[in-house]
């Protein structure tokens, strides 16, 4: 499958979904661990896509929203941005409106 479209079904197939570097349990970087640290703390299931285990996505990520580092968070199918944006919004408890959201949307279909 090619690369683009095999991100965007991830990114519009889950309702919350991370692109970083390493795990949420094991992250690689700073970034991604206090990204999805953030993400943890809204006690939301979330996606995450480990980009370090993933050359494809890894080359091609960048290019897909025009944003071009490590982290990535998508909601809903849309980019709300790297770590900076994400603890922003964490801090002024919009993210936890949002992935609440996006958790109910997942659980109302299912």
């Amino acid at each position: 499958m090619d690369p683009l479209a095999r991100i965007k079904e991830q990114v519009e197939g889950t309702p919350i979904v991370l692109y970083m570097k390493g795990t949420p349990q094991f992250p690689q970087c700073g970034f991604s661990s206090r990204t999805a640290q953030a993400l943890q703390q809204c006690e939301v299931e979330f996606g995450y896509i480990n980009v370090l285990a993933d050359q494809e996505v890894y080359e091609n990520l960048p290019n897909y929203a025009d944003w071009p580092t490590f982290p990535q968070l998508y909601i809903d199918g849309e980019l709300i941005g790297g770590c900076d944006i994400t603890l922003e919004l964490f801090q002024t408890g919009e993210l936890q409106k949002m992935t609440q959201a996006a958790a109910g949307k997942k659980d109302a279909s299912e």
